[in-house]
């Protein structure tokens, strides 16, 4: 594997040569800036061997590295060893970024190539005017990869269906009639939109073109009249055909958005620069006035309105009940089984994929014994994973697709005795994210404000884990949506597109960790609503409504590094645990539910 890495590098870089290219970028993202891509767009996995689903790789003629975040620096070390792509380790002491490293490595006079598909707009742009300087040129037009990759997988081009209006909350004519209305107050004649989970969320249709996000590949364009669908005709049945043509959708080939674009004169485009890909946006003509803004679904989708609130409480039950099953199976059977972190990961699985309403997982199961829960999305495959035994801490961390919405939880489980380190932060992790999901806060607020109150028992001990503590999540669309999340690292540009006020209604995650690595890693993550609490002279308050029923292992909890305020927290949220998930187990399941949220 490792010298099929090499050979594809060197045959990449002959490819640059004859097109007098001395850097070629290869991006994670397809046409569509989607967080999973389809194994089509897996460019550089191809190149690096880098699994993550998080990563930028660059090819010059001397060089090739990998650049990726804290998540997968382990993993990442582990996969690239021996492939001659050095790590990068972003927001590191002494680690350029991308750009910084081009500018620093490519001649002057150079040229830069991608494909501007895969490249988001304002990351093009950044690239054009950092490189100026040096008189370096991009190339925007050239899949490289594309051309060196032998027996590349087929587009996806999975079915669509239409979402009931009873899970959907609202037409899609009152969704759309919504962004018109944010167009006009922006003076926008044009919308134009990419991103998947917002035109499936729009046109109140669902696909299967994306692994555990049910999207169509697609691109929409929204005029003051019009409305043009750009998808691949044959995964429209004539039921789904007929539905958008009576919400006056007109029909065009999956490709065409590129030509279509081109045609626009004097217009003025609302489109998001950093969620169109740069091929689209280079496209546009220069009498064309862009209105570079965060893209109206996206917020108007973060909120969910009543329907959707409720269908995700249902979804969140469903989702309390597979976990619960699991958690007893894994306990009793690893006492007297030969279990792996695969073959747990596929019980589990197939006990959600049994829920009434299931339609598959929303990411790919994190199933990691011992050392491997140190690395944050570490991938258990059958040849290697770890054999689990009656000892130490396993994490899983998953997720489940209903009609009623999308779930996401983590637990760490002791499998047999833990040590005292193992168990102090289990206890500390636990009370972090009791402590962030019962915050309560005023209106205006924005997901740093509240970051501290899961921080504050590491940071007192010199402790702290290198992820955000908390992302949107989306209702049947991706498990991670933007425009909310929790961390105290924000980048001011990105305020309002990825931390923005948290709304009523807004859907998010609550997941402290812990990490030793070449130990253990520990994880505990919960979804939560946002609603309103009080209103009084100070203003309006808001708290956050708990979602997730999944007990909290006791036999990973020291009681004696727990406050009084932690204590009747972790008891209070059992208490609901073993009310609301009980009458769904049979009489052993329930007994075990009974002890395993028994007060302390």
């Amino acid at each position: 594997m490792k010298e099929d890495i090499r050979k594809r590098i060197d045959l990449l870089r002959e490819k640059m040569a004859e097109r007098g290219m001395d850097a070629y970028l290869i991006p994670t993202d397809d046409f569509h800036g989607s967080e999973y891509v389809g194994d089509y767009f897996k460019c550089r996995e191809y190149m690096t061997g880098f699994t993550g689903s998080a990563g930028t790789a660059v090819v010059t003629m001397e060089e090739a590295g990998l650049w990726t975040d804290g998540r997968y620096f382990v993993q990442a070390r582990r996969e690239l060893a021996g492939s001659g792509v050095r790590l990068f380790e972003m927001g590191q002491e002494g680690v350029p970024t991308v750009s910084h490293y081009l500018a620093k490595n490519m001649p002057s006079g150079g040229v830069l190539g991608f494909d501007g598909r895969v490249v988001d707009g304002r990351t093009g742009e950044e690239l054009g005017h950092l490189l100026e300087e040096k008189k370096i040129k991009l190339s925007v037009n050239q899949d490289l990869v594309g051309q060196i990759w032998e027996n590349r997988p087929s587009l996806s081009s999975e079915p669509v269906w239409i979402l009931p209006e009873k899970y959907a909350g609202r037409s899609s004519a009152e969704k759309v009639a919504d962004i018109r209305l944010a167009m006009k107050k922006r003076r926008a004649t044009i919308h134009i939109l990419t991103n998947l989970e917002d035109i499936v969320w729009l046109l109140n249709i669902r696909g299967g073109d994306v692994s555990c996000t049910p999207v169509v590949l697609s691109y929409l364009i929204v005029t003051r009249t019009d409305l043009m669908f750009f998808v691949n005709k044959n995964v429209l049945s004539l039921e789904v055909s007929d539905y958008l043509t009576k919400m006056g959708v007109r029909i065009f080939p999956y490709t065409d958005v590129y030509g279509i674009v081109k045609t626009f004169k004097y217009e003025t485009v609302l489109l998001e620069k950093s969620r169109v890909n740069y091929l689209i946006l280079s496209s546009l003509d220069s009498t064309v006035n862009v209105l570079d803004t965060v893209n109206p679904t996206a917020l108007a989708k973060a909120v969910k309105n009543p329907a959707e609130r409720e269908n995700m409480r249902m979804a969140h039950i469903k989702d309390g009940v597979a976990m619960a099953k699991f958690i007893f199976w894994l306990k009793n059977s690893v006492k007297c089984e030969k279990l792996d972190e695969s073959t747990a990961a596929e019980y589990l699985d197939e006990l959600r994929k049994k829920q009434e309403g299931s339609l598959g997982l929303s990411f790919e199961t994190i199933s990691a014994y011992g050392p491997n829960a140190a690395m944050c999305h570490y991938k258990a495959s059958k040849e290697t994973a770890s054999l689990l035994r009656p000892e130490g801490l396993y994490l899983v961390d998953s997720g489940g697709q209903y009609l009623e919405g999308t779930t996401d939880v983590t637990r760490t489980i002791a499998l047999g005795p833990v040590g005292e380190q193992e168990k102090e932060y289990c206890t500390l992790v636990a009370a972090g994210m009791l402590r962030l999901l019962n915050v309560k806060f005023p209106y205006g607020c924005h997901g740093f404000n509240l970051d501290y109150a899961a921080r504050e028992l590491f940071w007192s001990r010199g402790l702290d884990f290198n992820h955000g503590t908390g992302h949107g999540v989306g209702y049947l669309g991706s498990v991670h949506e933007r425009p909310c999340g929790i961390r105290w690292r924000v980048a001011p540009e990105k305020l309002e597109s990825e931390n923005a006020v948290l709304e009523e209604g807004m859907i998010m995650s609550d997941e402290p960790g812990l990490y030793l690595e070449g130990k253990f890693g520990v994880r505990t993550e919960n979804m939560m609503l946002c609603i309103k609490d009080t209103k009084n002279d100070f203003g309006q308050f808001m708290r956050f409504e708990n979602l997730t029923w999944v007990p909290i292992d006791l036999d990973t909890i020291d009681p004696s590094i727990l406050e009084e305020r932690d204590k009747k927290l972790l008891n209070e949220y059992h208490r609901q645990v073993y009310e609301k998930i009980s009458p769904y187990l049979n009489d052993e399941e329930s007994a075990w539910l009974k002890q395993a949220t028994r007060a302390i």
